[in-house]
């Protein structure tokens, strides 16, 4: 089988001769980490690292459903050990030189008010130059002779209207101007359909994705209620363009306790779940007993498994696997592998990951790592 038919049939819960295997990225402070284990000096990115594991791979085709222009990244500020910089989202945030923090200390946001908005949504103009590639015919025309999964970005409704004003802000003015939240993630969703429709027309997707990020451990930044009402009805527009063209397998990467929202995704035609962080308290599990096959899942391997070493990594496997049999699920560690993870016991995991998902003994160390790591 072909990676693409691979993709297609384990999210329609037919037989294959093996599930893929796909991760969800690294720690940047983890390559150093691992150099010192043994990991080969020159592999310091994320798709070096991919390859030397002998990950599965996809492919997409790139769109721009977000600012555009973005604003110029700016230092406005340095001392010895911090900086204060303007972001590309015109955020203000002071930042570690050292690299050891990934999430800046914000101190203001673009969008305060009305007026602020008014200003900041001429850069969400679904008309703008370049949402598409220059190249875009020669892209498709590639993509439609590929033998991998492709996929498209859907963006993001709330998510990223709450990058612009800031968490405490938005949770607010959903209360104090829902007016203007609304017309956020009315703007939002018209930006999305109008950019994706020339792709749409150009490829056959096997899959789309979109970000939102809107949870906590305790749940939802807004109520269930809200999201009903103000977030639900725009996915459905947006899901019913895509199966429209035959796009079937819709994602939001949302991390945190999502459990509240899942009906409303579901409902509105979001059929899959990632990264499906499990500490957080959203189990795949128990979401795949709840919804049934109506629910796919990309994600929900425990992350925190892999520091506590191989008795807790199998132990985790063991516990995904009758529910990977199933179909309709490919597991992988719920955000990004964390610093502290050993090379040895990551290498361990990814052997039997690769087990669980059917790969061969001959498959399964066919890749760099085995013969880097296996003495």
């Amino acid at each position: 089988m072909t990676p693409k038919e691979r993709w297609q049939r384990v999210f329609h819960y037919q037989a294959v001769d093996r599930i893929p295997c796909y991760e969800f990225g690294y720690w940047a402070e983890l390559y150093a980490e691992w150099h010192e284990q043994g990991l080969p000096r020159e592999i310091t990115t994320e798709a070096q690292l991919d390859a030397f594991f002998g990950y599965d791979r996809r492919t997409g085709f790139p769109v721009n459903v977000d600012l555009s222009p973005r604003f110029e990244y700016k230092v406005l500020q340095e001392d010895e050990h911090h900086m204060v910089v303007q972001d590309t989202n015109g955020s203000i945030g002071e930042v570690n030189k050292d690299g050891s923090s990934s999430i800046p200390h914000f101190l203001s946001f673009p969008v305060k008010n009305r007026d602020d908005w008014a200003r900041f949504k001429e850069r969400l103009n679904p008309d703008t130059p370049g949402r598409l590639p220059a190249d875009a015919l020669e892209r498709a025309a590639r993509l439609r002779e590929s033998n991998l999964p492709v996929g498209i970005n859907i963006g993001s409704l709330f998510g990223r209207p709450r990058d612009w004003m800031g968490f405490e802000t938005i949770a607010m003015m959903v209360y104090d101007d829902p007016w203007l939240v609304e017309d956020m993630v009315e703007t939002m969703c018209n930006l999305i359909i109008e950019t994706i429709k020339p792709a749409l027309r150009l490829v056959q997707f096997d899959c789309a994705g979109g970000w939102e990020d809107m949870a906590f451990n305790n749940g939802p930044i807004i109520s269930p209620k809200m999201f009903r009402d103000l977030v639900a009805p725009r996915c459905k527009r947006i899901a019913d363009l895509l199966r429209q063209h035959g796009v079937d397998v819709i994602w939001t990467d949302c991390d945190g306790n999502i459990t509240q929202l899942v009906p409303h995704w579901l409902e509105a035609g979001y059929n899959c779940l990632f990264p499906i962080e499990v500490r957080a308290g959203t189990d795949p599990v128990a979401l795949r007993q709840r919804h049934g096959r109506d629910l796919l899942l990309l994600g929900g391997f425990d992350k925190m498994a892999l520091l506590a070493g191989r008795e807790a990594i199998l132990a985790e496997l063991k516990r995904l696997e009758p529910t990977v049999a199933e179909g309709g699920f490919i597991p992988h560690v719920d955000h990004r592998t964390p610093a502290g993870v050993k090379l040895a016991d990551y290498w361990y995991y990814v052997r039997e990951k690769k087990a669980m998902l059917g790969w061969t003994p001959e498959e399964i160390m066919d890749c760099e790592a085995a013969r880097c790591l296996t003495s």
